[in-house]
């Protein structure tokens, strides 16, 4: 039986960033991954700007630039109620809006997991890769026991980190619930080739036809789109031929670049996920804690989740290295920051989906008297200030009943 500080399981982006800093603060940590090799999941390579503040903080900004990852300069919402021109002169300047802060990224999921991995094991980490049938218990004397490429291991540790993601095992052996909302709309996300012409340093999102579209540049002529639709067009955008469909949809008159993508091609596979949001409202117990998507997740249609994720690290990090004894209170201020911060996802996702994520005509209308809105009077700008400069940056307002009616009216306030 082995001994160690934490035992992580899960070692993806979380995992791997949590690893690496604990390790790098001298603490003994075991990393438990399942997959030998990281396969498109196809989502999660956005980290916004209170997520590369966040990064910066952690140690791991300049580690995933020297890396590769694509820094972004200018977000652009072309839509099909705005004109191109007028897209463009409302265009954002990240440089200019957070001077002082680095510009967000774009990274491939797999890449940014594969970076993070390789870095923790520098920090000194333990990693074992293609570990199966993971048990854990918790209480005062927390174990581990699991299968790996050397057999059953067993492992007494101060402390459990569940980072194993939306169906985590370790969510479940501790008897924590996940609190799911309906699905309603969906998601489908594809990596594309040969849109050479479409800027690196820009990403786009706007609503065009039957979708919402969302474009997440990762250079070189590589980009990740999405498009968000109504659940009844279940399985139009999956596969080859959807595929196509998603390309298409790219290519509508309303996106002025929309021309980048006419010898675009795949480089991935097209696949549909629920748009959806869930929660864990206290993601720990005596001898383990929950992190990342493990703990509850937003909605993808915001892209908060990466950045979420790494202040749920950098938290939970400055908890653990603050005090050399862990108890339930060492994660208090971990529970009621990310219970509040999850409390105003929710309802940013609420503005996003009310924008992208709703098709019928009362919905529509609804929608274009809020860009309008929008367009007059920067004080309907709160939910857009809160997903780039982070949740706690936003007025108190902009997370209440009555500002969403006053910017969209009640036709779309349930």
């Amino acid at each position: 039986m082995y001994c160690r500080d934490v035992v992580i399981v899960g070692g993806g982006v979380g995992g791997c960033a949590l690893g690496a800093n604990l390790a790098a603060a001298g603490l003994n940590v075991i990393v438990l991954e399942r997959e030998m090799i990281f396969v498109d999941r196809i989502r999660g390579e956005w980290v916004t700007p209170w997520g590369t503040q966040e990064c910066l903080r952690l140690g791991l900004h300049q580690v995933l630039v020297d890396a590769g990852a694509n820094a972004i300069a200018r977000f652009v919402g072309y839509d099909e109620f705005i004109p191109p021109t007028a897209a463009e002169a409302a265009t954002v300047n990240f440089a200019e809006l957070f001077s002082n802060w680095p510009l967000p990224l774009c990274m491939e999921h797999v890449v940014m997991q594969n970076t993070l991995l390789n870095h923790a094991r520098v920090c000194g980490a333990h990693i074992v890769r293609g570990v199966t049938d993971v048990r854990v218990t918790a209480g005062p004397s927390p174990h581990v026991w699991y299968l790996g490429p050397e057999g059953e291991a067993e492992v007494s540790t101060r402390l459990i980190v569940g980072a194993d993601g939306r169906t985590s095992t370790v969510r479940r052996q501790l008897g924590l619930t996940l609190d799911e909302d309906p699905v309603d709309h969906l998601m489908s996300g594809l990596l594309i080739d040969n849109a050479y012409d479409w800027p690196d340093d820009t990403i786009a999102i706007g609503k065009v036809g039957e979708v919402s579209y969302f474009v997440f540049p990762q250079g070189s002529g590589r980009v990740r789109a999405y498009v968000d639709y109504d659940i009844s067009q279940r399985g139009q955008y999956t596969g080859e031929s959807g595929a196509k469909r998603l390309i298409c949809a790219l290519m509508h008159e309303s996106i002025k670049d929309g021309r980048s993508f006419h010898n675009a091609i795949p480089a991935g596979p097209c696949r549909a996920f629920p748009s959806q949001d869930a929660k864990v409202d206290t993601p720990c117990v005596s001898g383990a804690v929950l992190i990342g998507d493990a703990a509850g997740y937003s909605d993808p249609i915001w892209g908060q989740g990466l950045s979420s994720t790494f202040r749920d690290v950098r938290i939970v990090r400055d908890q653990l290295l603050a005090s050399n004894v862990w108890t339930m209170e060492t994660f208090a201020p971990y529970v009621s920051e990310r219970r509040e911060r999850q409390r105003r996802l929710r309802w940013e996702t609420r503005y996003a989906t009310a924008l992208h994520g709703r098709f019928d005509p009362d919905s529509l209308a609804a929608r274009e008297r809020a860009l309008g809105r929008m367009a007059r009077d920067q004080k309907f700008h709160g939910y857009v200030v809160a997903g780039m400069a982070g949740p706690d940056r936003a007025p108190d307002e902009v997370f209440t009943q009555g500002y969403f009616e006053s910017l969209f009216g009640l036709a779309v306030a349930r």
